[in-house]
């Protein structure tokens, strides 16, 4: 059902116009007695869903009796953060999600369907697996929050991976990341459809029909004056909702190019990029519009780490970003990494499979080494800033004093940049 649709590249829908909407929709669905919200967690803070949850929190009161932010396998929120992002949202109220211990596998999604999917490249059943939360049967509604934007793993973030990921578990994590990564990342990104979703969608069906869920999903991209903007807002508990979202982020945050990119400069934000497992949306999203042989130049000063989980962390240092062949080799001859194949589909995302150079600009607490190790090139993040300084630079085409054409990106996480030689439907 869809309760609510609106958007438009240039809309700009206003905190009180979102606080009207979401009182005339839970007006119209009835009284509730218990509520669950499932916003994202401090990754995804330009998605708009710390306001909302807010919003909900004012409307329900005590009903809303618990909040789990979608971590997947990312680290909690801290206190700061849950205030920066949540306002005046009572910390009381939210719960960790541990996607090693706190799940219950609902379902099984056939090995028969995975491989007709994925075309063939695999053939295993996937485990719908879900926070235990989410079965209690005392809730009567279940918000699942967050913005939908393209996305390396599934086509477009959001909807059920909100479930089957934000709250899912280790297997079923791992498995619907590496279908993605075995099907091609690059046939992915900016689709609705995908074999990964078709995986969710069948288990969402066969599995969790039962459950009161109702996706709120937010558009959102900047404005002239670099200020986010809500461009859509859609709330509803089918495909239906979520396709008319994808539709709106897939014209307001894919950016087609003209030209390939022959040297791409990207800032990762020390507030919300710590990792390279979250940094490399800077490649992800940026690999569609680089030009053979391109440079890649990413600024990360607060990068402390590969993997936020420190057994991946500790996958990434052994076996790096080599490629799509090294990786499927690796997977096929150890079992660590069989074990955890969202970390083998991980390393498939973040290497350029020798096409184009990716070279890593780290502050003080990743060395030289470190970086080299994994299969990066290492640049020195002062001696970058100095000579592009990014204060300077506007987002997209710039081009320098000494003439030099670099095409410059301050958040990674909010589009998807291709041109058109390299994206087909």
């Amino acid at each position: 059902m869809l309760y609510f649709a609106r958007g438009s590249r240039d809309d700009a829908i206003t905190p009180e116009e979102v606080r009207q909407i979401l009182t005339q929709v839970f007006d119209g669905m009835g009284p509730k007695k218990r509520v669950l919200a499932l916003p994202p967690d401090f990754t995804r803070a330009n998605s708009y869903a710390g306001p909302i949850t807010e919003m909900v929190y004012d409307y329900f009161g005590d009903r809303l009796t618990d909040i789990m932010p979608a971590l997947g396998t990312h680290v909690p929120m801290t206190d700061g953060q849950i205030s920066t992002m949540f306002g005046h949202t009572p910390k009381n109220l939210f719960r960790v999600h541990d996607w090693r211990n706190d799940v219950v596998t609902v379902g099984e999604v056939p090995a028969e369907y995975v491989e007709k999917v994925s075309e063939g490249r695999l053939h295993y059943p996937w485990k719908a697996q879900v926070n235990k939360l989410l079965l209690d049967p005392s809730f009567d509604l279940i918000l699942s929050i967050g913005q939908v934007v393209p996305h390396e793993v599934i086509g477009m973030a959001n909807y059920t991976k909100n479930i089957f990921v934000g709250v899912g578990g280790a297997e079923g994590i791992n498995k619907s990341h590496y279908i993605g990564a075995t099907y091609g990342m690059e046939r992915i990104m900016g689709r609705a459809k995908s074999p990964v979703r078709d995986v969710m969608e069948y288990a969402a069906q066969h599995f969790t029909s039962n459950l009161p869920i109702v996706y709120i999903q937010t558009v959102l991209s900047k404005g002239d004056d670099g200020e986010m903007k809500l461009r859509g807002l859609f709330i509803g508990d089918d495909f239906e909702c979520f396709q008319k979202a994808s539709d709106l982020a897939l014209q307001t945050n894919f950016i087609m190019l003209d030209k390939p990119v022959s040297k791409c400069l990207v800032w990762l934000d020390p507030e919300e990029f710590k990792s390279t497992w979250l940094g490399n949306k800077a490649i992800y999203r940026t690999r569609m519009a680089l030009a053979d042989n391109a440079e890649l130049i990413i600024m990360a000063p607060a990068l402390r780490e590969f993997g936020e989980d420190r057994a991946i962390d500790g996958l990434i240092r052994k076996y790096g970003y080599r490629g799509t062949p090294a990786t499927l080799k690796a997977v096929e001859e150890n079992s660590d990494l069989q074990d955890n194949l969202g970390a083998a589909a991980h390393l498939i995302h973040g290497s350029s499979e020798g096409r184009f150079n990716i070279t890593y600009c780290p502050g003080p607490d990743v060395a030289k080494e470190e970086i080299e190790a994994v299969g990066f090139n290492f640049g020195s993040l002062d001696e970058v800033m100095t000579k592009y300084r990014p204060d300077t630079l506007k987002d997209g085409w710039n081009t320098l004093a000494d003439g030099e054409e670099i095409y410059y990106i301050s958040n990674p996480a909010l589009g998807l940049w291709a041109y058109s030689e390299r994206f087909k439907d």
